[in-house]
């Protein structure tokens, strides 16, 4: 028994799993129902309304309900998403023991120990029929899974089968409500007769605890307080006791057969659950608990799990394995399904079986192959199993019988916990008991013994001579030759091991954990999942891909892990080649899933410092997302980050970590919050960027900092206008700052005076030697003038006078790095970016200063925006700086700022036309148009397959001549190019740009079309094929727009592919003079070409008219026989046909043998035209879907003479609603 999760609870007396999620409902003693999710081991909610125990509980198959029923005589249906009750249905006198959803109808069936089983209608809420005849409580009821049948056991020793077939008839038309009284009376005082008993089942001795149907076939089982689970059987008219299992030693409380195996599980008040099979019936395995008594019993819908719930708790569990053993050796995988060794190859995908395999002679679960180990030289496998306490079979298999899946000689058989090949003939067997291990060779004889150096309890390959031992607690590389231990590793408990590739490194799975290590077991990661990890393999660049039960993930070499995409069932993963998983599902089959490896291969790219790969999947791919962002930052790249944020906080801290000033200004102009600009002037400064921090402090008002930078680049004009400011503002404290560093002492007296500080002001004049000032305020002060101190020398307190500004730091000159240069164009538009932000000029030479704003909250807004000057706030009460009487020097900053403002400002270029098609579309032609033909061709490369563009050359010069105009203003003057937009009207919005004009149209293509077949019936073959060339290379750059046409694009390609073919056949038949056998050839395979009607019968009369004068009678009357087929209307073709039958049935011979097989379908090589008969290996164009003999993989195609024979291609792309 594997069990998978354990609760611990009050006594669990109902079960019931939800079908599609991993979730289990269990019902208490104490009358909580608990809603648990097995997989994750949690509690997700708990419903307690009932009062006393509640016995049964039953989830709806399709809608978010669950039933319940209690010891309160109460049902109640529950809707889980909205976490309540949504009614109650009352009718039952007495406990209520089991409820159940039907599987289609809106019934609910429960069960009482008022001795009646009631079926209700959920949706109208009501009770629509009373099944009565048990004559004891009934202790559980349920509806067939298929039939309308319901079983229902009772303590008066009798199984019931009732027939509700005319209640579903009943259901159908509602009747009226006069009606509807009198059978309510009717159900009410008689039971109703909407259900019938079918069969009364007597047997058991004492009271039946609970009946069962099988989901398939017409059994019942059964079990009751007699200790028996007794086995029935029933056909239309009676029902009969089959056989009665006997072995509990209590009460048995619930009894299932199992829907995937022939087995019946059965638990018991005797603290066991058994497990009988229901063809032999014997027991086949016991599982006991030590103190608790099992009640109830359920299984899974879909899944092979089982749950059971006791006097403590409940415990999902299940009864095997169904992992697949299975072996992966370059190309091959060899696997076990359904007791048959089979073989799989990876690249041809073909499946195949070996051999079969013994089946075990115990009849225990738990007994099928456990692992598989292969040496491929040999061709021998080794199968271990449980059987037995651990065994082994060895089998030799003829190299050449691996695809006929022949008799194999006998296996040969051993004990042993895990057996692995170690050499070419060597394989290794573990013996626990003495913890050594035995070398054996093929024979299957012992070659050599050694002891292991940790109680091993398995062991696993380790490259040649070496195994991988697994205690409990660690792992050890253990050499057999030399007997020494090359690495020993502390580990969780490890169940798998999985070599990379080169052997270099090893992953170790857990349970929950993954550690991956070096050979020699060096440690490098450790991955903790919570979910239970259950396979993994190696990708090509060293990445570990592993699936858990319900994801396939991967993890990267430092120990960097994601999700790549999530499963709905678990799969083992075999191998992964590219971006293809292949794996092996529980019920043995191969899968191949293809998964989006762009994230993983993007963080390997950044780890391993792979820039360039990292350009490239920014260019082409849309990674982006909070993750990938917090990912780049966290490991050091804020700057490609950058590339990728549209938001304009996270580009702001970004740009500030990466150091990138002018997007930092950018942003914060965006964002234009005080925060933000303090930050980007701290950053500014500490890389010396004078200029944005002015013009930061400027944004943030902050004056005191602003005035200091002033005075450390010695900008002594500012410093005198920050002293304005300071005097507008009324700031004392400003005012006075400013005047110290500027050095100006009369300032500095006249403040002090102002506000009140004479004798402050009076000792600065004195001490500087401004005597009338000193003498006036000295009367001023009258007695109170202080005494300055005795014997000191005062010294002059000046700022030093700057000999020149400090502008900017110089920065150095640095490579733009990988990701600035190329990405520019990518996270946002360049120019903008320049724009915003030209922080290499210093912003402000002539100071933006001053327009008083709004005094009353004391805001100045300085004028910024690149010198311009900033429009007048007219705030109520805007102060007008006559009325202050300032000296007249605080005019003239705002006359000259305003003066600047008549500079013409050159508008700002916006993205060329040209350059928003290509970024708008995916379309080659529209690329082609915008001049644009690398990525055009690039763009036919990928969805075509196209590599051959000199054919298209002329159409790409077209399309770009043809969705431009030229404009001649001035002789002087250069050009002006204008784009041409397809479909522009006058209405059009004058800012939205239309995509290109195209000079090639579908229409055209019908018209060269018609040419090609008027060309084709006159007999003018080359001019014919040079219309169905033209077409097939005009169709890649053609754009339609609804998918109607798309479609009919698709098919004139291969209408004209056929054509092309046919006529290059049909030309070269005449050009070849010496070789009648070859003629004949060409001439009869181009009758197989898909023609119209017409053209075909000319085509036969062609081949006809070759073969009959070449003496191939049978053949040319075959032709002739065709060619009436058709009806022909020109009497003259229908009369030759005649006469050419008539002369073949004279003599129905050939003359020579060709190489053609009328009876056997073909498709002809467009290259070597020969037939490739069906069953035999091709490869296609993937433009033409032309095909060709194998050898021609990777040649141009001879038919459309563009695409690589047999490349990959994602298809033709043509129309916009392709993409929408």
């Amino acid at each position: 028994m594997l069990t998978k999760f354990e609760t611990k609870s009050n006594r669990v007396k109902g079960l019931s799993f939800h079908s599609k999620r991993p979730w289990i409902l269990a019902s208490l003693h104490s009358g909580v129902i608990q809603l648990w999710d097995y997989r994750m081991g949690t509690l997700i909610d708990r419903f307690d309304e009932h009062e006393g125990p509640v016995r049964g509980v039953h989830f709806h198959k399709s809608q978010p309900l669950f039933v319940s029923g209690g010891d309160d005589y109460k049902i109640k249906v529950w809707n889980y998403k909205l976490h309540r009750c949504l009614f109650t249905l009352l009718g039952h006198l007495d406990y209520i023991r089991t409820v159940q959803f039907h599987h289609e109808n809106p019934w609910i069936v429960s069960a009482s120990d008022d001795q009646t089983i009631r079926i209700w209608n959920w949706q109208s809420r009501t009770c629509i029929s009373v099944l009565t005849g048990h004559n004891h409580y009934v202790m559980c009821a349920s509806f067939h899974p298929k039939e309308d049948l319901v079983v229902s056991a009772s303590l008066d020793q009798t199984v019931r089968v009732w027939d509700i077939g005319a209640l579903k008839k009943k259901t159908g038309s509602p009747p009226g409500d006069d009606m509807l009284r009198l059978s309510q009376m009717n159900t009410d005082l008689f039971g109703g007769i909407d259900a019938v008993v079918k069969y009364v089942l007597e047997g058991h001795d004492r009271g039946v605890n609970w009946a069962a149907f099988h989901p398939t076939l017409p059994l019942i089982v059964s079990g009751a307080d007699d200790r028996q689970v007794k086995l029935w059987r029933m056909n239309d008219t009676k029902a009969w006791e089959v056989d009665t299992l006997r072995g509990h030693m209590n009460n048995v409380s619930c009894v299932m057969f199992h829907a995937k195996q022939d087995i019946i599980v059965s638990n018991s008040e005797d603290k066991s659950i058994r497990v009988w099979d229901v063809t032999r019936r014997t027991g086949v395995q016991t599982f006991r608990r030590e103190h608790d008594r099992f009640w109830i019993l359920a299984a899974h819908p879909e899944m092979n799990l089982l749950a059971a719930g006791h006097d403590s708790g409940m415990i999902v569990f299940k009864l095997e394995r169904e992992r697949p053993a299975f072996s992966v050796s370059g190309d091959s995988l060899f696997y076990v399904k359904d007791r048959f060794l089979r073989y799989y190859e990876f690249s041809s995908q073909k499946d195949a079986q070996v051999a079969p395999i013994r089946r075990p002679g115990s009849t225990s679960l738990n007994q099928s192959p456990r692992t598989l180990s292969y040496s491929p030289t040999e061709n021998a496998i080794l199968i271990c199993s449980d059987a037995e306490g651990g065994s082994y079979e060895l089998y030799t298999i003829p190299k050449d019988s691996i695809s006929r899946g022949d008799n194999v000689p006998d296996a040969k058989r051993g004990v042993g916990g895990s057996a692995v090949f170690v050499a070419r003939n060597r394989f290794a067997v573990l013996d626990r008991s003495s913890n050594q291990v035995l070398v054996k060779n093929l024979k299957n004889e012992v070659v050599k013994k050694s002891a292991l150096p940790i109680a091993a309890d398995a062991i696993f390959y380790a490259g040649t001579g070496n195994l991988l031992c697994r205690a409990e607690d660690r792992v050890v590389i253990f050499d057999l030759q030399q007997r020494l231990v090359l690495g020993d590793l502390q580990t969780p408990f490890v169940k798998y091991v999985v070599w990379s590739g080169d052997m270099e490194n090893i992953a170790l799975l857990g349970k929950h954990a993954i550690i991956i290590a070096s050979k020699k077991l060096v440690h490098q990661c450790t991955l903790h999942e919570t979910i239970r990890v259950k396979s993994g393999a190696w990708d090509d660049n060293g990445v570990f891909i592993y699936t858990t039960l319900n994801h396939i993930k991967y993890c990267l070499p430092n120990g960097d892990s994601g999700i790549i995409r999530t499963l709905d069932v678990p799969i083992y993963i075999t191998k992964v080649s590219g971006n293809t998983i292949f794996c092996l599902d529980r019920d043995g089959k191969n899968r191949a899933i293809v998964i989006d490896a762009t994230e993983y291969i993007f963080k390997l790219s950044l780890l391993k410092k792979r820039y360039d790969h990292v350009m490239s999947i920014i260019r082409s791919s849309q990674l982006c997302g909070q993750a990938m962002i917090a990912y780049l930052q966290q490991k050091g790249f804020p700057e490609v980050a950058l590339h990728f944020v549209k938001d304009e906080r996270t580009r702001f801290n970004l740009a500030l970590e990466s150091g990138n000033i002018q997007i930092a200004v950018a942003s914060a102009t965006a964002i234009d919050e005080k925060d933000h600009w303090y930050r980007l002037g701290v950053e500014a400064l500490r890389q010396g960027n004078a200029g944005i921090v002015e013009y930061a402090y400027q944004k943030t008002k902050n004056f005191e900092r602003l005035s200091f930078l002033y005075l450390i680049t010695g900008n002594t004009d500012k410093l005198s206008k920050m002293l304005k400011i300071a005097e507008v503002k009324n700031d004392v404290m400003g005012q006075f700052h400013n005047a110290l560093y500027l050095g100006d002492v009369r300032e500095r007296i006249k403040i002090l005076e102002n506000v009140g500080h004479l004798p402050l002001a009076y000792i600065t004049a004195s001490v500087h030697g401004l005597h009338d000032i000193a003498e006036r305020l000295a009367a001023e002060l009258g007695e109170n003038v202080p005494s300055l101190p005795k014997g000191k020398v005062p010294t002059l307190m000046m700022p030093p006078t700057p000999v020149m500004c400090g502008g900017d730091w110089p920065l150095l000159r640095v490579m733009k790095g990988i990701f600035e240069g190329g990405l520019d164009s990518i996270g946002r538009d360049a120019a903008v970016e320049e724009d915003e932000a030209p922080a290499d000029g210093d912003w402000g030479e002539e100071l933006d200063v001053v327009d008083v704003d709004g005094l009353q909250n004391g805001d100045v807004s300085a004028i910024l925006e690149d010198g311009e000057a900033a429009e007048e706030n007219d705030e109520e009460g805007g102060w007008d700086l006559e009325d202050l009487e300032l000296p007249p020097e605080a005019d003239t900053p705002k006359a000259s700022a305003n003066a600047r403002s008549s500079v013409f400002v050159a508008p700002t270029p916006g993205m060329p036309v040209n350059q928003i098609w290509t970024q708008k579309s995916s379309l080659a032609a529209e690329h082609a148009a915008a001049g644009n033909f690398d990525t055009a061709m690039r763009l036919l490369n990928r969805q075509l397959g196209i590599k051959n563009f000199a054919p298209l050359k002329s159409m790409f010069l077209d399309l770009h001549n043809g969705s431009h105009s030229y404009l001649r203003a001035f002789s002087s003057a250069p050009v002006i190019s204008l784009a041409v937009e397809r479909g522009w009207n006058e209405s059009a919005s004058p800012n939205v740009r239309g995509p290109p004009a195209l000079v090639f149209n579908f229409s055209q293509l019908e018209e060269k079309l018609k040419a090609g077949y008027k060309a084709t019936t006159s007999g003018k073959l080359t001019e014919a094929l040079r219309h169905f060339l033209n077409i097939l290379h005009t169709i890649p750059l053609i754009v339609v727009e609804s998918r109607r046409e798309v479609d009919e694009v698709k098919e004139l390609i291969i209408i004209v592919k056929e054509y092309v073919l046919g006529l290059q056949m049909e030309l070269k038949r005449r050009e070849i003079k010496d070789n009648p056998v070859r003629q004949q050839e060409l001439a009869a395979y181009f009758t197989h070409c898909n023609l119209q009607l017409p053209h075909l019968r000319l085509a036969l009369l062609n081949a006809m008219t070759v073969c009959y004068k070449a003496k191939n009678l049978a053949t040319a009357a075959n032709f002739a026989r065709r060619l009436l087929e058709t009806n022909p209307t020109i009497e003259n073709q229908a009369r030759t046909a005649r006469q050419v039958l008539q002369a073949a049935e004279r003599n129905m011979t050939d003359a020579s043998q060709l190489n053609y097989d009328f009876r056997n379908p073909f498709v002809i090589c467009g290259a070597t035209y020969v037939p490739i008969y069906r069953g035999q290996k091709d490869v296609s164009c993937p433009y033409c879907s032309s095909r060709f003999v194998p050898s021609q993989d990777g040649q141009i195609c001879a038919v459309c003479d563009l695409a690589v024979v047999g490349a990959d291609a994602s298809g033709l792309l043509c129309s916009p609603s392709q993409i929408r």
